[in-house]
């Protein structure tokens, strides 16, 4: 009897632990997976460059008044978000967070306010007409260098004009793209900036010049400005590349970053989208913004034939041929690509984020146009990272109805999802790439990886041979040549050694990259310069 008894409390101990540990487990793996990479680790806008809302957008009644802001994600993305704990690495156990670490920014902090030397403009002695050309990127650097060679000539700036002849056709006016009234009144005490030539001028004799490119103040200040004897008004043809990155004193390089990072912000129906467009990925967790580059322009400028067709890569070549303005008519793809020049295939970005350990789930904002062969063409990366997404995708046809062809408009909508994007990869180092870098670094030093390209296709080349497997030795290499490569703080790069004239200057690293130093300092050394 007393050994039934003694059974019977031996089963209900068991059952009890059982119950116990039954019930630590469950609590261990829910903790584990709470807190995973909470969206605040990443540096929030400075006061200045915040999304919309801090710029009296009114982001709030402009997504009850219009139908492309609405504030509920289209039917096609209403089910349930992806939860992060599936984020559960490529390769098995990863501790995804430090993939999504962002890299220190040293307590470097923006400091661009104008020295105790700079003055207000004096009385401008003409006008300055300017054509910004290539695309929205190209145009933005052009415009903020061209407002440092108004101060520079001592001219009122006239609202520059848009490209409206380059690969895209877009007919959007400045006014369609960016925040025209808050860029003049930003500049007020830089610049003088009016919307028209008065009309007293408008017949006036105009010296139209080709502004030499990568020029310093004294090219500026002794040439263009002698013309002011003879002319009222200088009409520049071109407004890339015309001003030099480094050796300029420093209020101007100043006043480039006060023009690029503060005054040139987008028009309220852009920043308001973008604003829609960020929160709606961030429903889903982290995400990267990829800048996929593969688009017909850039293959047929690039010369890049890589995986093309025979017939592909001949309508490539005969968009070159009959684009007058790109000079390079002929050029050795294969030659290219080993140096690094071509944009990575969809496949190889695929092949790239696997090695880095990015998981499957991860939400992937491809920040593009057309994708040059559709989705045949983005099946391997698909394979790979099934959650891919874009604008089109993020938004209905009546939320992108006012943007639609209009090219600029949309490369801005791309632009603010991937400069808020917890990590930017670009595929190719073009304009845009080059745009979104240098202004996540200006907010923090947020996290961008920049493929080594000459590097990745050799290795990619390999697997492709079958010399080489998609494995452990790949991974680990890809791993270690891209540690210094995740946009931590570094001065800007200087031309490469044993280059001279015009060459030497192309080879710098530009300006609107990285604004470090001329536009970034230590903390410490710039308290008093931090009420902007």
């Amino acid at each position: 009897m007393q050994k039934k008894r003694w059974g019977r409390k031996l089963g209900l101990l068991r059952k009890f632990l059982s119950f116990a540990i039954c019930v630590i487990s469950l609590v261990a793996l829910f903790s584990a997976h709470v807190h995973v990479f909470p969206h605040s680790q990443v540096p929030a806008f400075l006061e200045f460059y915040k999304l919309p809302n801090q710029h009296d957008i009114e982001y709030q009644r402009l997504s009850k008044e219009q139908i492309w802001t609405r504030s509920l994600a289209p039917p096609h993305l209403l089910e349930a978000p992806i939860h992060k704990n599936k984020l559960d690495g490529a390769r098995g156990s990863l501790d995804t967070g430090k993939l999504w670490k962002q890299p220190s920014n040293r307590d470097f902090v923006p400091c661009v306010m104008p020295s105790s030397n700079y003055t207000s403009y004096g009385e401008p002695r003409g006008y300055l007409l300017v054509h910004a050309n290539g695309g929205l990127n190209q145009m933005r650097a052009g415009i903020c260098d061209m407002v440092a060679v108004a101060r520079i000539i001592n001219a009122t700036l006239v609202i520059p004009e848009l490209d409206k002849r380059s690969f895209w056709h877009d007919s959007s006016n400045f006014s369609d793209v960016f925040d025209e009234d808050y860029f003049i009144n930003t500049l007020a005490n830089d610049v003088k900036i009016v919307k028209k030539l008065p009309k007293d001028l408008s017949n006036a004799t105009r010296a139209v010049k080709h502004f030499r490119s990568w020029s310093g103040v004294d090219y500026y200040q002794d040439e263009i400005a002698s013309m002011w004897g003879e002319y009222k008004v200088i009409r520049a043809a071109k407004s890339d590349s015309r001003l030099a990155n480094n050796h300029l004193p420093p209020d101007i390089q100043k006043l480039r970053c006060r023009t690029c990072y503060r005054a040139l912000r987008f028009a309220p129906h852009i920043e308001a989208m973008g604003k829609l467009l960020v929160d709606r990925m961030r429903s889903y967790g982290p995400y990267i913004a990829l800048h996929l580059r593969y688009e017909k322009d850039m293959l047929a400028f690039s010369g890049c034939t890589h995986d093309l067709s025979p017939e592909e890569a001949e309508e490539l070549r005969m968009i070159r041929e009959n684009t007058a303005y790109w000079k390079v008519k002929d050029i050795d793809s294969t030659e290219r690509r080993a140096k690094g020049y071509c944009p990575l295939t969809p496949k190889e970005v695929g092949m790239f984020l696997t090695a880095l350990g990015f998981p499957s789930h991860t939400p992937i904002y491809i920040a593009a146009g057309d994708i040059y062969g559709g989705e045949t063409r983005m099946a391997d990366l698909r394979s790979r990272y099934p959650f891919l997404i874009n604008k089109e995708k993020l938004a209905t046809v009546d939320d992108l109805e006012p943007f639609y062809n209009h090219a600029s408009q949309m490369a801005a909508l791309d632009f603010i999802v991937a400069v808020e994007s917890d990590v930017f990869i670009p595929s190719y180092s073009g304009n845009m790439a080059m745009a979104v870098e240098g202004h996540r670094r200006f907010l923090g030093h947020r996290k961008t990886i920049s493929p080594d390209r000459r590097l990745l296709v050799r290795l990619f080349d390999k697997v492709e041979r079958g010399t080489m497997k998609e494995g452990r030795n790949l991974f680990d290499r890809v791993i270690e040549a891209h540690k210094g490569r995740q946009g931590s703080p570094r001065k800007r790069k200087g031309p490469i050694s044993g280059t001279k004239g015009t060459e030497r200057f192309r080879t710098e690293e530009p300006f609107y990259v990285n604004p470090l130093p001329d536009c970034l300092c230590h903390r410490d050394a710039v308290n008093s310069s931090l009420t902007y």
